[in-house]
């Protein structure tokens, strides 16, 4: 197997992985959601803050993979 096919089924692992723990992240969030109405305007602002905090990563990765 070449280091490139290594690399993408590494990637495609850790991929289907964030995939798995943001599903039950999100499914949990729903529940307490559910359990305590009152927390789902907080729980809607850290939502929105890790969704910018991750788009920024995102962002910083891509300009690192390109100044390669």
């Amino acid at each position: 197997m070449t280091r490139n096919a290594e690399h993408r089924e590494l990637r495609t692992l850790v991929l289907l992985l964030a995939t798995a723990v943001g599903l039950l992240t999100t499914a949990g969030v729903v529940c307490l959601t559910f359990a305590y109405p009152r927390l789902a305007e907080p729980l809607a602002v850290g939502a929105a803050v890790l969704t910018c905090l991750a788009g920024l990563v995102r962002l910083v990765a891509k300009e690192a993979g390109r100044h390669r």
